[in-house]
């Protein structure tokens, strides 16, 4: 038993933040595009803080797809520019990130052969994304293919695409939908990791940064008053004042609300809610052959089936949403991804019982009136205004894949109103544990043996695969010869301790749901709660009574937000 500490009244990051007292750039919201911007101008040596109401990557960023795409479907709308920055940021990715973005190859079943050659100009001439969407048909998804290629042309990061017959798409996938007329195959990338990805991204700002560089997670902005930013810190329930040259709102799709809160009323968002499961199913996973596969429904709209630890990926959704209030997964939807499993693999039964996570989140997109949600420009926008004499620096939009140059975009404008400019760029920039990630097996077998340190090589290449080369700090932190917990798939509680102590965690969750994988993959028992929070407890300063609060809060999140049912807490699991 651990002995009860007395809380500080501030955490000491929330601390140093009071005492800074005013800053050059105050950015709220630390989704990945606030994040990136945070470790963009760190690097021009700008004092910058970094706010967040929730922990770091909770809110839209923590809901992605994981995939890091140039967006073929985007051509269809003629956002031709788009494409060219997303498949360039692909790239760089691919470069910079090699420990958490690997190339992915992706399959789409095609079930008919001249569907949406009419209909899609009209969309994009005439009606400008209005109106139903139709099912793309073998021409209109060759010529998209041929046009993505042309802005991979020349840069070597991934192959050009193959489009297959039916005899041999099913010879390649005996799974698949027999019906099915052809297979058009193509490269983009997967994202194995996105929320340690944007915390290495956050390490690598507040590395840069030194004192200069200041974020915080649990710490809303509430308000503005005499020309300072009003914040709360939401464990102590403290407020306090911040004073900001320019300030930079990264909120997503919590904009307008932010723009409300400081008085400034908005009506730039019109977020959708995408949501995804996560299934247990061998005979599912097999059929994927490693592949995404990328396909839409017979109304149009774009869902994926993904491989990705060792369980299936299935989304996703495209539905108007209210960012006031909180977004799951609903039966209506998982009645729909059930169907489409179905639609191209009609012999493999997927059910209720094989859901071992759930997910949800509102993208960050404008507000688009009758414009169909899949139809809805993914580019971004920066609204300048002013008030109460501060700048303020209003981010619409934005994606996962582009948030390098987002944030290039964004730091260069806050800059200007500073009347500084922007002297470094991060393109090409490794990215946390991606700094000197070995490429090859020769390499990586090199790096095993150079820090194995007396740990077994297994260990050191599953923390390698888990943290890049940042793992060199995990690895040190766990004991030679200790054993992974025994109800926590492969983590070590040592290693949890490690993440506890060094990425600001506050909360359980924060462990199971962003520092680690734990929750994502499922089979998380009552067992795996107490493990966890007994690893993280000590270096947290928590008492048994905070652990069992924490136990209690975690339980309740994970069955409505993610439907992970547990038995009754302080039961043990057979």
């Amino acid at each position: 038993m651990t002995t009860p500490v007395s809380p500080s009244p501030l955490r000491p990051d929330v601390q140093t933040l009071r005492e800074r007292g005013e800053v050059d750039i105050l950015i709220v919201g630390g989704g990945i595009n606030g994040i990136a911007t945070f470790r963009d101008l760190a690097l021009q040596g700008i004092d910058v803080a970094l706010v967040e109401r929730d922990d770091f990557v909770s809110g839209a960023s923590s809901a992605s797809s994981h995939m890091v795409h140039g967006g073929i479907r985007y051509l269809e709308n003629g956002e031709f520019r788009l494409v060219q920055e997303a498949v360039t940021e692909r790239n760089d990715l691919l470069r910079t990130a090699p420990h958490y973005v690997r190339p992915l190859e992706t399959t789409i079943p095609i079930f008919k052969t001249f569907s949406g050659v009419l209909s899609a100009p009209f969309r994009l001439l005439v009606t400008h994304g209005r109106g139903k969407p139709r099912e793309r048909g073998a021409l209109l998804i060759k010529t998209g293919l041929m046009i993505y290629d042309t802005f991979s042309r020349g840069r070597g990061s991934v192959p050009r695409h193959r489009f297959h017959g039916r005899k041999k798409s099913l010879a390649e996938f005996p799974d698949m939908n027999p019906d099915v007329k052809y297979t058009a195959t193509y490269y983009d990338a997967s994202m194995w990791d996105p929320e340690r990805l944007a915390l290495d991204v956050l390490h690598d700002g507040l590395t840069i940064g030194g004192p200069r560089a200041t974020a915080v997670n649990y710490v809303s902005a509430i308000g503005t008053d005499a020309g300072t930013v009003r914040l709360r810190d939401e464990v102590s329930g403290e407020e306090f004042p911040l004073r900001a040259k320019v300030v930079v709102n990264a909120s997503g799709p919590w904009t307008d609300l932010t723009n409300d809160a400081f008085g400034m009323p908005t009506r730039f968002m019109g977020g959708t809610k995408g949501s995804h499961i996560v299934l247990d199913n061998d005979e599912l996973l097999a059929a994927t052959k490693g592949r995404e596969i990328f396909f839409e429904h017979s109304d149009g709209r774009i869902v994926l089936i993904y491989p990705l630890k060792g369980r299936v990926l299935v989304g996703t959704t495209d539905i108007d949403a209210d960012p006031s209030k909180p977004v799951v997964c609903t039966d209506e939807e998982i009645d729909y991804f059930f169907d489409l499993v179905a639609q191209v693999y009609p012999d493999i039964t997927v059910d209720r019982s094989q859901i071992v996570y759930t997910f949800a989140g509102i993208r960050p997109l404008p507000r688009h009136d009758d414009t169909a949600p899949g139809f809805v420009s993914r580019d971004y926008r920066i609204v300048d205004d002013t008030h109460e004499g501060t700048p303020i620096l209003s981010l619409v939009g934005g994606k996962w894949t582009t948030f390098r140059a987002l944030a290039e975009h964004l730091s260069t404008r806050a800059l200007s109103v500073l009347g500084r400019p922007h002297r470094i760029s991060t393109a090409g920039r490794p990215i946390g544990g991606g700094q000197g990630f070995p490429r090859t097996d020769a390499d990586r077998a090199r790096w095993v043996a150079e820090h194995a340190s007396g740990h077994p090589r297994d260990l050191v290449e599953r923390m390698l695969t888990r943290y890049g080369t940042r793992a060199d700090d995990v690895l040190a932190a766990i004991p030679v010869g200790a054993e992974p917990l025994e109800h926590t798939g492969s983590y070590y509680r040592e290693e949890l301790a490690h993440l506890a102590r060094t990425e600001r965690v506050v909360h359980l969750l924060d462990v199971l749901l962003r520092r680690t994988s734990i929750a994502f993959v499922g089979g998380m028992t009552n067992q795996t709660l107490t493990e966890v929070a007994d690893a993280i407890a000590e270096p947290l300063g928590w008492d048994d009574d905070r652990r069992d609060s924490e136990i209690v809060r975690a339980v309740e999140a994970l069955r409505l937000a993610h439907r992970v049912e547990f038995e009754e807490v302080g039961t043990a699991n057979p």
